[in-house]
């Protein structure tokens, strides 16, 4: 892409000669025209200061806006599908697969429709109401241009009171086996009220091309609902990846977010919890384990914009060989958020001297009865540890990897589905050399 902006202007002008509703080829001229004025953020960009995303377009990628979904057999991704019984969705190179996707016809506590049904069904208020909000808080041209290329998201409802039988599994498959790939997945999810909801989403690539993920997914969270969501990043060491999870928590209500990164070129998650009800939880838990020259960016913001809501956010990091890790979390407490209770803790392992962390937790406090506390921590394998577990017989090699695996642990415990739990456990066991 010698030209990212022209690039996406002619791909914009083929994606509007296809019919979609008169209301969604609005929300995609707006973000288009923002995407045009931002362009591809710089490390003037105060959010995207350590983190040079713009080298990644510097490639001929593949985008394609209706190339057929059906054509990846799904032995090609057998090795990487998660354990467990689940509802599963499969988008391939950023669009919905139909065919790849399994639900249960007989369990009736949810509904999926393509975003451009929805707007079409009686779920319309709420696609209107909620699609795109994540803008206010994102402001710059990856996400603008996410927003621009809706075509074929979707949206997920799960109906008031209800608890779907199974967790949902969302899997993005980047196929690039053939061809350097760009995709742009899209995912509206409403979970309504008084009901219970896990979702797992998981990021996969095929092949030894280069690939760029560009999602977004946006999540309401109404009265009394309880929602559970895991990000599992694992995509290879040519993927890149800019992620965005927006939930909403509109009535009072509980979630809890774990998101996993293990692999990648460039990596940027970021997780935006906006607690509009009173009295609303919230815990955010984050582990990158780094090696190679992945680069992980966890950007995060709580927004507490009424009283009595309380949040804990924990994150941590592992970087070896010439790594690099970014953590920056923001609080905001608005004016009339009174007894806001909201921690946030990051804690890094540098395991080489070429391995670097930047840190940045913050706090913006606008009311002035709450309880708000943060903090960070840089440094590398305890000494005194390694030389305990040394004198009891065990090489320096597995000394090494079990310290490791108990710093994080804090994180994988936090995992509540056993069979995703172990899974991840797995993944990173194997990458520890943990053998015991």
């Amino acid at each position: 892409m010698t030209d990212t902006i022209q690039f996406f202007t002619e791909k914009f002008r083929q994606l509007e000669t296809l019919q979609q509703p008169s209301a969604l080829s609005e929300m995609r001229k707006k973000a288009f025209a923002s995407f045009s004025k931002m362009g591809i953020p710089t490390v003037k960009h105060e959010e995207w200061k350590y983190t040079r995303i713009s080298g990644a377009f510097n490639k001929d990628f593949i985008y394609s806006l209706t190339e057929n979904k059906e054509t990846l057999s799904p032995s090609a991704w057998k090795l990487y599908q998660l354990p467990g019984d689940a509802h599963v969705l499969v988008f391939v190179n950023g669009l919905f697969s139909k065919t790849l996707s399994a639900t249960t016809a007989a369990d009736k506590s949810f509904e999926i429709l393509t975003i451009a049904e929805a707007l079409q069904t009686g779920y319309a208020g709420i696609v209107e109401t909620y699609f795109g909000h994540s803008a206010d808080y994102m402001k710059d041209g990856i996400h603008a241009l996410n927003t621009a290329f809706v075509n074929d998201g979707v949206f997920l409802k799960v109906k008031d009171g209800k608890a779907p039988d199974k967790p949902f599994y969302i899997y993005y498959i980047s196929d690039a086996r053939a061809s350097h790939t760009f995709s742009q997945p899209r995912v509206l999810i409403h979970v309504g009220k008084a009901s219970r909801v896990q979702i797992a989403d998981h990021f996969i690539t095929l092949g030894a091309n280069d690939s760029f993920t560009n999602h977004v997914a946006e999540i309401v969270v109404e009265q009394d609902a309880h929602l559970e969501y895991y990000k599992i990043q694992h995509e290879g060491e040519k993927a890149n990846h800019a992620g965005t999870t927006h939930i909403r928590q509109v009535g009072k209500s509980y979630t809890h977010a774990v998101t996993i990164t293990l692999d990648g070129a460039i990596v940027r998650n970021n997780l935006n919890m906006v607690m509009e009800a009173d009295h609303c939880e919230s815990h955010m838990y984050g582990l990158y384990l780094l090696k190679g020259h992945t680069h992980a960016d966890n950007h995060t913001i709580v927004d507490n914009v009424n009283p009595h809501c309380y949040s804990n956010e924990f994150y941590k990091g592992i970087m070896d060989e010439q790594s690099s890790g970014v953590f920056n979390g923001k609080i905001f407490v608005k004016k009339d958020a009174q007894k806001t209770n909201a921690y946030q803790s990051n804690k890094n392992v540098l395991l080489t001297d070429t391995a670097a962390v930047n840190t940045k937790p913050q706090l913006e406090i606008f009311a002035d009865d709450v309880k708000c506390s943060h903090g960070c921590t840089v440094g590398r394998l305890d000494d005194e540890a390694l030389f305990y577990l040394r004198a009891r017989g065990i090489s320096e090699k597995n000394a090494k990897s079990l310290l490791l695996h108990a710093f994080a642990v804090d994180i994988l415990e936090k995992i509540n589905p056993e069979p995703i739990r172990n899974y991840v456990d797995e993944l990173i066991s194997k990458r520890l050399e943990f053998n015991f």
